[in-house]
């Protein structure tokens, strides 16, 4: 009979993740940002499932295959002399004057390959090589194009598929190494906060080492002392030195919260500080942590650029955003500019994509904003 004192379609408020996703869901800024972050881990997916860029190491175009946009380059045989007698002698070879007579005696043939004007004495063993190898249907194996979509790296590999490949590593070692330190600077910065004592005063010490030496120089020792290459040795180096921001925030999250009523109250009922700290106070100081590894994972991404370009990162073999910026340095004295470019803009995107995200997660995640 009284029912209809209480009724029970009261409309509850929302809690800190719906107002949180109502305020980025206002951005537009965000959630463009939100769709680029989306679309690379969905590339990420499928290039680690083998559905894309699987094929990266096989040698499609030629070598330093241009862009379609560029064209093919113009065959080298085109400028290089047709005869011997085109190539001038070298004054300060003390082997012209026997130069000058193989130049003499094999001046009816036209395969000049070198400075010196010697024909290639392997011409017409390879010419029947690849005459037999016509005949039984293997001619296609050493086809390859004279331009790819954006263009071949030194050994003809797709810069498309390379830069898929490569975002593979540098993404996953971003995203791994972020949850782990992430993971420890909440676990240290609990420990320290709750606590407080020698457990903040041993924490704080442990803080105060890591953040005496700069970060970058803090890696390269590390890297040099490990004396190990390899996509997980990277992750462990940048979690373990990439810990003290989110301690640091952690921290004074839980020494505020440890005096809050909820807490008192989780007290008095018998639970255990494990309960209490996990279980009661970290979920309100979650938003923090989510932050945090999304700022972490935009300097990871760049760290692990900075070590592979380096020589302290991925192995040969492995390719990453890094690697093809430590080859693209040589590549671009030569002229070859598409694999610093491919590299370079889907670095610049993602990262610019990631911080704007970030920031406009921490806007959404701050109770302080109505």
């Amino acid at each position: 009979m009284h029912s209809n004192l209480f009724p029970m379609n009261q409309s509850t408020s929302p809690g800190l993740w719906a107002l949180a996703w109502r305020r980025l869901r206002a951005d537009h800024t965000a959630m463009i940002a939100l769709a680029v972050v989306l679309a690379f881990l969905l590339t990420l997916l499928l290039s680690v499932s083998g559905l894309i860029a699987a094929d990266w190491e096989n040698e499609t175009g030629v070598s330093y295959a241009p862009p379609h946009f560029i064209g093919a380059s113009q065959p080298e045989s085109a400028t290089t002399p047709a005869s011997s007698a085109a190539v001038p002698d070298n004054p300060f070879d003390p082997l012209k004057d026997v130069l000058r007579e193989l130049r003499q005696k094999n001046g009816t043939q036209t395969n000049v390959l070198n400075d010196y004007g010697i024909a290639d004495p392997l011409a017409a063993e390879m010419a029947e090589i690849q005459a037999e190898m016509a005949k039984s249907g293997k001619a296609h194996a050493i086809q390859r194009a004279a331009t790819l979509p954006f263009g071949a790296d030194k050994w003809g590999h797709d810069i498309v598929k390379k830069t898929i490949k490569g975002a593979e590593t540098s993404i996953v070692v971003g995203l791994v190494a972020a949850l782990l330190a992430t993971l420890l600077g909440t676990l240290f910065g609990a420990a320290a906060g709750y606590f407080g004592g020698w457990a903040d005063d041993f924490f704080n010490w442990f803080y105060s080492i890591f953040t005496s030496i700069p970060y970058l120089l803090l890696v390269l020792a590390v890297a040099a002392v490990l004396q190990q290459k390899g996509v997980g040795t990277i992750i462990l180096i940048l979690a373990f030195t990439g810990w003290t921001g989110p301690f640091r925030l952690m921290r004074a999250e839980y020494m505020k919260h440890k005096n809050r009523e909820y807490v008192w109250a989780a007290d008095a009922i018998g639970a255990s500080h494990w309960r209490k700290m996990f279980i009661h106070i970290f979920p309100n100081v979650s938003h923090v942590a989510l932050v945090q590894v999304s700022i972490l994972v935009v300097g990871f991404i760049k760290s692990e650029v900075i070590l592979s370009f380096l020589g302290f990162g991925v192995p040969v073999g492995t390719v990453s955003w890094g690697s093809m910026l430590n080859e693209a340095q040589n590549e671009l004295i030569l002229g070859k500019w598409w694999q610093l470019v491919a590299a370079t803009s889907a670095m610049a995107v993602l990262v610019t994509a990631f911080s704007l995200f970030t920031d406009a997660l921490r806007d959404a995640l701050d109770p302080k904003l109505k």
